[in-house]
């Protein structure tokens, strides 16, 4: 049997994706009260015409105080819903068929209420409107936030009905996929760790006690999702501090998803420390989705500084990941994924209003990047 390569076709639960290329979510701090913009569209609409065979939509808050900034995407109520309907419905229009489109649903937690990053990217001040946080524990993420409310019973079931909600609503828009944001210090991330989780109930300090509050919002979100549609979670598979969560605890809390019917992690890593020493360069994630993927059968994606088509190639082929998702690399260049088949020797379907401009129509052009 052929190993699979980056244009291979990846079944994913309910649905096959016709390539291993995934577009990875990208918070845009353009929306209005959580409403997509004209700004959405065009992003959109570009990476649709990208042949990714799967693009997942930035964090998209499930209630508005679970936004990180003020401009964040949202799906908690009908105007967010009919707003991202348009800029849906615009980008289905110039994708093939066969693409796949997913949402990440998220809660920001106690990194929510900040600026946008090209604002300062720093809490919310006086003056700029800010809220009160919640998370898994009454603990600021750094100097400066707000202490978050620590979220009692009541809390916990307003956010697992705001995520099912959400769900609700991505399934009528049509999305074939949800993705769960439990990564990146975000809201079910700070249930996950020991560093931001100091309860002393049932929902904190075991791995299994920590893990307890993300499954139960994954089970509420499957139960709300068509069959057709997959589910999957960003995670994160380490936290460059010690004592933090590491990719044994990653592998459990996946193959803990998968028992609930989610059908693929992402694995990435950091966000939740403050200050914690991140070693980024090519693949510095890559090793915490091959552990994960090692110690599971559920399909699993790399992600972070891939840019290279040899390089996320290799990464299929060698068996470290089943998929890898792509976001600057796309936005530099956003025929990265044509460029990619060309070096690869693979056939993927051009726009034909394009397709005057490609390489085996233009004999002789060096349309892809040296290197």
């Amino acid at each position: 049997m052929t190993a699979p390569h980056l244009f291979s076709p990846l079944a994913i639960g309910p649905i096959t994706v016709p390539n291993r290329v995934a577009v990875a979510p990208m918070c845009q701090y353009s929306a209005n009260d959580g409403c997509a913009s004209d700004w959405h569209i065009q992003h959109l609409m570009t990476l649709a015409l990208s042949r990714a065979g799967l693009i997942v939509l930035e964090a998209t808050g499930v209630e508005r105080i679970g936004r990180i900034t003020h401009e964040c995407l949202g799906l908690y109520s009908d105007a967010n819903e009919a707003s991202l309907a348009r800029v849906l419905d615009a980008a289905r229009r110039v994708a093939t068929p066969d693409t796949a489109w997913g949402i990440q649903l998220a809660h920001a937690g106690r990194k929510a209420s900040t600026q946008r990053p090209w604002e300062g990217g720093g809490p919310l001040q006086v003056g700029e409107d800010p809220w009160l946080t919640a998370s898994a524990s009454a603990l600021p993420f750094a100097d400066k936030y707000s202490t978050p409310e620590a979220l009692d019973s009541a809390g916990l079931e307003r956010v697992k009905n705001a995520f099912s909600k959400a769900a609700v609503r991505a399934a009528r828009l049509g999305f074939d996929v949800i993705e769960l944001h439990a990564a990146h210090g975000y809201l079910l991330h700070q249930f996950l760790s020991p560093h931001s989780n100091k309860r002393t109930d049932a929902y904190g300090g075991s791995l299994e006690n920590r893990m307890r509050f993300p499954l139960e919002v994954a089970r509420a979100v499957r139960a709300m999702m068509p069959a057709r549609m997959a589910l999957g979670a960003r995670i994160t598979g380490f936290e460059w501090v010690e004592g933090g969560i590491d990719t044994t605890e990653a592998a459990t809390f996946a193959n803990a998803l998968q028992a609930e019917g989610c059908s693929y992690v992402c694995v990435t890593s950091g966000g939740n420390v403050a200050g914690a020493r991140i070693a980024v360069s090519p693949n510095y994630q890559v090793p915490f989705a091959a552990a994960v993927k090692a110690q599971t059968t559920i399909v699993t994606r790399a992600v972070g500084m891939i840019a290279d088509a040899a390089q996320a190639n290799e990464i299929i082929t060698s068996g470290q990941a089943d998929q890898v998702a792509l976001a600057r690399a796309l936005i530099d260049n956003p025929r990265w994924v044509w460029h990619a088949a060309e070096k690869i020797g693979a056939k993927i379907a051009y726009p034909p209003q394009y397709e005057r401009a490609t390489a085996k129509l233009w004999r002789g052009a060096v349309l892809a990047r040296p290197g």
